[in-house]
Order: structure tokens, then sequence, then C-alpha cells
């Protein structure tokens, strides 16, 4: 099945590699709880699971070097759609050696881990050809084009900081309103969008 949907997120304080606290997912754990429901959001359906989309997870926090984690409903089993469960996969995954930069290792079925951070997710993409959006409320509305393949890059509960900023300065910035929503419910409001184009 051809990839009709590519998300990512930035987790600034998601630890990169230690300690995944599951009893507490928003403070010791790095508002974990965000990026699970982001990827509850991104691949589980009421009975089943979008096999058309995936999502990175860029865990930024911590000491160590960053890890991006990817979630591919194409191949994904073993997992079910509660914070808890998935943060689990995280919690047992950062304590895995860090593949090179660029170079995807698999962990379970549908899960893959790699070193980099949104700068390698951007090339990836870009190597791709996937027509890529930044999420911005200050962006002009989303209208959704036939462009096969697209991918949409968000942040968590912290706004883009500088280096972001410089990476992503030249894509097609995109708003879904004028209030600032939680990253769950942008990626619903762009399924939908785009299921019903």
């Amino acid at each position: 099945m051809k990839l009709q949907r590519r998300f990512a997120i930035i987790g600034h304080k998601a630890p990169s590699s230690g300690e995944i606290s599951l009893n507490d997912l928003p403070g010791l754990s790095g508002r974990m709880d965000v990026l699970a429901r982001a990827i509850n959001a991104t691949l589980f359906l009421s009975h089943g699971i979008r096999e058309d989309s995936q999502i990175i997870i860029h865990l930024m926090g911590g000491n160590g070097p960053p890890r991006r984690v990817m979630f591919d409903g194409s191949k994904l089993g073993g997992v079910r759609p509660d914070e808890r469960s998935i943060s689990g996969h995280f919690k047992s995954l950062i304590k895995l050696r860090l593949p090179p930069i660029g170079i995807w290792e698999k962990v379970s079925s549908g899960i893959y881990q790699s070193g980099g951070d949104i700068k390698t997710t951007l090339s990836e993409w870009e190597r791709d050809n996937i027509k890529i959006y930044i999420l911005d409320k200050k962006g002009k509305y989303l209208g959704i084009d036939n462009h096969n393949s697209m991918g949409f890059l968000l942040s968590d509960d912290i706004t883009f900081d500088e280096y972001e900023k410089n990476l992503i300065s030249g894509y097609d910035k995109i708003s879904l309103g004028g209030e600032w929503l939680q990253g769950q419910s942008c990626i619903t409001i762009i399924h939908h969008l785009i299921d019903s184009s």
C-alpha cells in the first residue's frame, strides 16, 4: 500500500535514554502522554489501524543524543491504543543501543528506531518526495491537494525553538484555526480533511 500520510512530532523533554515512569507520563516522563496521544490519533481507528499512515516521534530530552521512533501503520502489531501501553514501548526501547543517524532498525512489528533529529526526518521526507507542511497557528489555512504523500510536522506542548524554526523556515506553514490546538486534535482534523477530500 502506498504511503499517504506521515506525521512527525518533537518531544522536547521526552527522554531519549534512561527511564520513563509509566506512573507519571506528563511529568517525570517529559510529556510522554502528549506523544502517546499523537500516536493514537495517527494510527488507530475505532476498529482497526490506518495502514496508510506513520508517525515519527523525536525524543529530544535527557542526557543522551536524540532518538527517533517510527510507528508504521502498514506493519504495526502488538500495540494497544492507550497511553500507558504505548509509553511502555518507549520505556523498553530507550534502553536499546541507539542506531546511527539515518539508519532505521526494527524494534518490533511496525516500530523502528534511528538516531537523528528533525533535520534528518525532513531530509528523508524530501528524498521520498513528501509534500511537507508545518503546523503553525499563524500559517495559512490548510487546503488539501492531491499530492500522493504528505508529511505534517508539529511540536509538543513547547513551541519550536530557534534551531527548529531555522530548519522549517522554507516549508509551507498551515493553520487549523485561530487557537493553539493539542497535537492529537490537529492530527484528527488533518485525517478528516484528507478523508473528506
